[in-house]
């Protein structure tokens, strides 16, 4: 990873951050939402009309994957990409969208207001390109998505950090697309939860594409989201309530793929590999390490690859990230020794982040926790897993 400025070295960085910590601040799960530009500019003719995009209509914007729209879905993208966007009775366009979503400038500017020195950036609308069936246009949307990213975190490389999305309905493409990251200096690649064309993360035909990974110094990063198309307990068990999808969708998504990772030898076999669990909360990671650590010692026979205790593999290669106001499920991190392995993520702008006043808040946590927390959290676990390209 790039050597960061301290606020004092950057111009750009608030005298307010500087004055109050002794550290910069990383947001370890911050997001964009994507520009129009994305599927017009970065995307080639012929598949403008089947990528990943947000069209509006009658003053109304709604999702088209390969040429179909969703203009019946319980929350218009607008709606999630802006905090308290799904407040009742608000009517919200893609028009309404925050500049500091998609303007790498403003998004700086947000960052000073915010004591924020750096930031990993995560898609909106683009966590949805498991929903596209054709593997060249998914190429397609990961390929223009990743270029933007790239030219966006570019405006201050020394700040903004990107993360890449893969083709994974197709391997090759998907390896494909992954060796591109790197010369595109961005930070690693996305996988959804769920599962692409029913591949399991564990399945070998997977391996080559962990090798690209270690290889370029490339992190990984599980992040999902509600709304998705794809098969998933939370979508298929609940199709018709916002409420209870969105709920279960981010841990059990997770917790499933935690185990799918580590009990499927994923990270045995390639000890140099880093993975990310994002915005899923933090009280589960607990629970789940003891329960696989439990499996592990009375069925390990039925994973006889798997060489080390889960809760050790999780602790040397993997990170979660927290929420602002998860006292508690930070001390259940530290009463665990894997206070190494948190990361703070401020959410913004999604509909349920904290705005302004994220890192406020965050630190309000840190302090009731108490001891060195906030100098592992926001800068040198985030540093960890961004790696040293």
């Amino acid at each position: 990873m790039t050597t960061a400025q301290t606020p004092a070295q950057s111009a750009t960085q608030s005298e307010r951050t500087a004055a109050q910590l002794d550290h910069p601040v990383i947001d370890g799960d911050g997001h964009i939402c994507e520009p129009e530009l994305v599927w017009t500019q970065y995307t080639r003719a012929e598949f403008r009309d089947r990528v990943l995009q947000v069209r509006t209509e009658n003053d109304c914007s709604f999702l088209l994957v390969e040429g179909r729209g969703r203009p019946g879905a319980a929350a218009g993208p607008a709606a999630a990409c802006i905090p308290g966007g799904m407040a009742p009775d608000v009517q919200l366009t893609w028009a309404d969208i925050l500049p500091g979503s998609y303007d790498p400038a403003a998004r700086l500017v947000v960052m000073d207001e915010e004591g924020i020195d750096q930031a990993l950036f995560f898609p909106s609308i683009h966590l949805l390109w498991g929903d596209i069936k054709d593997p060249l246009v998914a190429a397609e949307t990961c390929r223009a998505y990743n270029n933007w990213m790239s030219d966006f975190c570019k405006t201050d490389p020394a700040r903004l950090f990107g993360m890449g999305i893969i083709p994974l309905q197709d391997m090759p493409l998907a390896i494909k697309e992954a060796k591109r990251l790197k010369g595109l200096g961005l930070r690693g690649f996305l996988s959804r939860p769920e599962r692409f064309n029913d591949l399991a993360l564990y399945d070998p035909v997977c391996d080559p594409l962990w090798e690209v990974a270690v290889a370029d110094d490339l992190a990984v990063g599980i992040h999902g989201s509600f709304g998705s198309a794809m098969p998933s307990f939370a979508s298929q068990r609940y199709p018709d309530n916002i409420f209870y999808e969105h709920m279960i969708a981010h841990p059990f998504g997770q917790m499933a793929v935690v185990m799918d990772l580590i009990a499927g030898g994923v990270l045995d076999r390639h000890p140099r590999l880093r993975v990310g669990f994002f915005e899923s909360g933090l009280g589960w990671i607990p629970y789940w390490l003891d329960r696989l650590d439990e499996h592990f010692e009375v069925m390990g026979h039925h994973t006889p690859w798997l060489k080390r205790r889960p809760s050790e593999i999780f602790s040397e290669q993997c990170f979660v990230s927290m929420e602002a106001d998860e006292a508690k499920g930070l001390s259940w991190m530290l009463d665990k020794g894997l206070g190494h392995c948190v990361l703070w993520g401020s959410d913004y702008p999604h509909f349920d982040s904290t705005y302004p006043g994220a890192f406020n808040e965050v630190r309000e946590t840190f302090d009731a926790v108490g001891g060195d927390v906030a100098a592992k959290v926001v800068w040198q676990n985030p540093r960890r897993y961004l790696g040293s390209s």
